[in-house]
């Protein structure tokens, strides 16, 4: 009995798992704005970015070229990215509240995957190109900065391709420090399966519940009870027991389907929410 819970889970089922914890996070998201959604859809979203980042560390490590991989991530994080752009700094699409999506885990695919190569070329003793590949996307945001003050003239080019193609980690959002730290260690971690679920435990428990805690604790109407409603993204921990179910098989891939269900999820629920938005007027 133990075998088969320990090994039920395929990557395809993993993947389908974290595509509806997903869903029920962007649907709290878009429709917020109703204060009809439960509050457990985005606790119940908290799978969803552990799922994926270690589904990405299998893909990377198991794909037959990381080139294309890498590739089909990057474009489709671009352009993501680009049509964001456009609502932020262009107000185009923009929903009747000034809200706007900034769903943005594909760009931390796509820095998380150049940071894993440069490990993987560490491993294999290309100590400079190694290097470069894991210090340039952590160091970026500070260049970056450094290059707007520089060149201000050009800030709205700069930010375009700082926010499409040569893309930023933050301090929040999907591309926050937290969500980075967790993603760096997964991948060189696969190997060792305990570890590496002790490591998305103690990012996801340290940071956002213990220093989440002392931050929040302090603040005027504050309960404990707040952790486990409110202040809920540590409950991202709860996806370790799914990543040790994993059964090291690929399932039946879907690939498809799982390209095309992060950019189409989210048009469709943001059109339905600017809808119902207009006729909530």
């Amino acid at each position: 009995m133990r075998k088969i819970w320990t090994n039920a889970l395929s990557g395809t089922a993993l993947k389908l798992i974290a595509a509806a914890s997903m869903l029920l996070d962007h649907i709290a998201y878009f429709f917020g704005f109703t204060g009809r959604v439960p509050s457990w859809f985005t606790s119940a979203g908290r799978l969803a970015a552990p799922l994926y980042l270690f589904c990405l560390s299998e893909g990377f490590a198991h794909t037959r070229s990381r080139r294309r991989y890498f590739l089909r991530i990057y474009l489709l994080s671009a352009a993501m990215a680009s049509v964001r752009f456009c609502m932020q700094y262009g107000g185009i699409g923009v929903r009747g509240d000034g809200f706007y999506p900034e769903n943005s885990m594909l760009t931390t695919f796509v820095i998380l995957m150049i940071v894993w190569q440069g490990i993987d070329l560490l491993r294999h003793r290309r100590l400079l190109s190694g290097l470069v590949a894991v210090a340039a996307p952590l160091l970026w945001p500070f260049a970056a900065s450094r290059l707007f003050a520089a060149l201000p003239v050009f800030a709205p080019q700069i930010c375009y391709v700082c926010t499409a193609w040569l893309p930023l980690w933050g301090m929040t959002g999907d591309t926050s420090l937290p969500v980075l730290l967790m993603g760096l260690l997964i991948y060189p971690l696969r190997v060792h399966r305990r570890a590496q679920a002790a490591w998305v435990a103690g990012v996801s428990i340290l940071y956002h519940f213990v220093l989440v805690f002392f931050v929040v604790r302090g603040q005027p109407g504050f309960a404990c009870s707040q952790m486990f409603t409110v202040y809920v993204e540590w409950m991202q921990a709860f996806a370790v027991p799914l990543m040790l179910c994993y059964n090291g098989q690929r399932g039946r891939g879907l690939r498809a389907f799982f390209y095309a269900f992060y950019p189409a999820h989210i048009a469709v629920l943001y059109a339905l929410s600017c809808l119902l938005y207009g006729a909530m007027r």
